[in-house]
């Protein structure tokens, strides 16, 4: 099975920390030349500076800050303007706040969807003409296994992510014919800095202990224990792989058998 990404280059954001930086690991370690992005410079160089090069790579990172949409526009546009190509995009970004849709603003729905659909749509549109042109791409969108079941306490989560899995979908149906696949990895609980603030929350909220919630939310799992971030991250990687080719248009989740249908 020819999973190598050698010769392909992959955007990869929110890469300093959790899946998205396991992903990039991976897909170094497969060949492809990683662009990480995400907010913070000093971070972003940590990680280049730890990806493999099996295959001579020169990596690079982008600075933007998803909070900001421009930033995230300027920086794609900048670097392919001055001859970068990507032939994978990885969108990427941690989840919005806890909390029950009853007490959300609408502040709060404004930020995700900037945060998650606005930039997910630019960066998308920013790399499809060329993977139009070279008739090869790959987008692998992380949004959460609430796009099919909604998550308790997640509301503003649950609304925006299931926009996003609609968006993608869409997508998938308008660019399948040039070779370009869309697809959806729908990451269960995830031993992430995500997963600690949500249980930090859990225990402010109910004053039960870590070890408390943690058994809680692992009781909900078959397989009775959280994510690895790196297990996610495969299954965003062979997504992104020749072995995938015609896989298109779905949703994959990575989360031990937890959701509760198929």
């Amino acid at each position: 099975m020819n999973i190598s990404l050698q010769n392909k280059t992959a955007l990869v954001c929110g890469s300093t920390q959790g899946i998205g930086k396991a992903t990039a690991v991976e897909m170094a370690s497969l060949g492809a030349t990683v662009i990480c992005m995400a907010r913070n410079e000093e971070k972003l160089k940590n990680t280049i500076a730890g990806l493999a090069t099996p295959n001579g790579q020169v990596h690079q990172y982008l600075v933007a800050d998803f909070s900001d949409p421009k930033t995230v526009k300027d920086s794609i546009e900048h670097y392919l303007h001055n001859g970068g190509q990507v032939d994978i995009l990885v969108n990427n970004t941690g989840g919005p706040p806890a909390g029950p849709i009853s007490d959300a603003t609408i502040e709060a729905f404004h930020s995700a969807f900037t945060l998650h659909l606005v930039n997910n749509h630019q960066l998308a549109a920013a790399v499809l003409p060329g993977m139009k042109e070279r008739k090869f791409g790959r987008i692998i969108n992380v949004i959460s296994t609430s796009v099919k079941i909604p998550l308790t306490g997640l509301g503003v989560s649950n609304t925006i992510r299931g926009a996003v899995g609609n968006w993608s979908k869409t997508l998938a149906n308008e660019v399948g014919s040039f070779n370009i696949t869309v697809n959806n990895v729908l990451p269960g609980a995830t031993s992430t800095e995500r997963l600690t603030g949500i249980i930090a929350n859990k225990m402010s909220k109910t004053g039960k202990s870590e070890a408390e919630i943690v058994e809680e939310m692992t009781s909900e799992v078959p397989m009775k224990r959280f994510a690895k971030p790196e297990e996610v991250a495969n299954a965003v990687v062979f997504l992104s792989s020749p072995a995938a080719s015609y896989i298109n248009g779905i949703n994959i989740p990575v989360d031990g058998g937890r959701t509760g249908s198929l």
